[in-house]
């Protein structure tokens, strides 16, 4: 029989991949209404073979025949069947139960029945064509073995070989639902387990990029904050290495503001740890922090300038703290690279759509298209994108250097006044 059979066709049923969440599709978790339908099937013929008109000798052989196929089904069938079609052991399991199912159905007509049972489990082990062919011996077989065997008239012979064209054409309805539905079930399985494998992807990229965004913020934070008080430290510390033999009063004011600094740096590491505002804007409106700030820079207040216009308010934290952080980068690039007896201005201007921070010097300047090793201006640029502003930097070469950035704001909520114009 196997010699009649065509080529192995590629498998129908696409196995999930391996690893995801849903290691096995709907078919095999919904396996044992089957099991119960074979079952039944598989008791009903026994009833129908007791209750067959032939002699006890017969039906006793077609009965202990027909017993086997419940512990081959148990045994090895089963297991092929949550296996998957078209496997050496599921040609092994349909050849046996073929060969156990054709002698009790040739003896015993009744016996034919069994092939509700049988013709399910070929559309479910085998290729679309081997099923067909498998079926096509479950049907005919049984008919023409029973014919050649009992010498029946011609009318059984008829309306039995009419019974099996009959079930051949459902057995052949019948196998395209169930194949239809095995690659559904497939199918199905194999998108869930892709999209649960996408999601995790997602989710796992996203960890990543906010990682990699929360690091981004706290670098700009600590070079803002801490790499500047560090700065400043390092710079008064020279100062007062200078005093310390020929202006002992300027030495330990360069001492206080050393303490002042590192009691700075230390409340803004506590709140960089805590999450918590900038120690400048924590109590006080952004003109009075920069106020503080100005008053800090250099040895005297008198060199930096802060000018309000506008109607001062209270705005959103992240544009009160990109405002700050602005006007201290931009006077500690002052500071460190403008050159001695460099001015700085600050200027605030507070509009219904906007605020503007400008800081200008009257520094050596710089040419802004040669390339920078430094974060500053970079960071600058960023923390202005993050709240949908922008940033410029206009300098050159002895024409001292403006900071200006644009922070879009919402339309203010009430004429409050909460700072007062310089």
């Amino acid at each position: 029989m196997s010699a009649d059979l065509p080529v192995e066709e590629p498998a129908r049923r696409v196995s999930p991949p391996a690893g995801g969440a849903r290691e096995t599709d709907a078919w095999d978790r919904s396996f044992r209404p089957w099991d119960l339908y074979f079952g039944v099937v598989w008791a009903v013929t026994l009833i129908f073979t007791i209750a067959a008109p032939n002699s006890a000798p017969v039906r006793a052989t077609a009965f202990t025949l027909f017993l086997l196929l419940a512990p081959w089904y148990v045994w090895f069938g089963r297991a092929e069947l949550m296996r998957g079609p078209d496997s050496r052991g599921a040609l092994v399991y349909i050849y046996v139960a073929i060969g156990l199912f054709v002698p009790p159905a040739v003896l015993v007509g009744e016996m034919r029945s069994a092939a509700f049972a049988l013709v399910p489990q070929c559309f479910m082990l085998l290729s679309m064509s081997r099923a067909m062919w498998a079926v096509g011996v479950l049907n005919a077989v049984p008919v023409i073995g029973w014919a050649l065997w009992w010498r029946p008239d011609g009318e059984a012979i008829f309306f039995n070989a009419l019974f099996a064209v009959v079930s051949l054409a459902f057995s052949a309805v019948l196998g395209s639902w169930i194949i239809r539905i095995i690659e559904q079930s497939a199918e199905r399985a194999e998108l869930i387990a892709e999209l649960e494998a996408s999601r995790e992807e997602v989710s796992r990229l996203s960890a990543e990029r906010g990682a990699l965004a929360e690091r981004e913020r706290m670098s700009r934070e600590i070079h803002d904050t801490l790499a500047q008080g560090f700065t400043s430290l390092l710079m008064l510390v020279q100062a007062v290495d200078s005093e310390l033999e020929r202006d002992l009063p300027g030495a330990r004011r360069h001492l206080d503001l050393m303490a002042d600094t590192a009691r700075r740096n230390l409340a803004e590491a506590r709140a960089l740890v805590a999450g918590g505002a900038p120690a400048d804007l924590n109590g006080n409106s952004l003109p009075d922090a920069l106020r503080r700030l100005a008053a800090r820079h250099g040895p005297g207040p008198a060199e930096v300038s802060v000018e309000v216009t506008g109607q001062a308010r209270a705005l959103a934290p992240a544009l009160e703290v990109v405002a700050l952080r602005t006007c201290q980068e931009a006077l500690s690039n002052t500071a460190r690279h403008a050159g001695a007896g460099a001015r700085a201005a600050i200027s605030l201007a507070y509009s219904d759509a906007a605020l503007c921070v400008r800081i200008r010097d009257t520094g050596r300047g710089f040419d802004v298209s040669a390339p920078s090793g430094g974060y500053g201006l970079s960071g600058l640029r960023a923390r202005a994108a993050e709240v949908g502003g922008s940033a410029e930097v206009r300098s050159a070469p002895g024409d001292g250097t403006l900071v200006a950035v644009h922070l879009p704001l919402p339309p203010p909520s009430s004429p409050s006044h909460t700072g007062s114009p310089a």
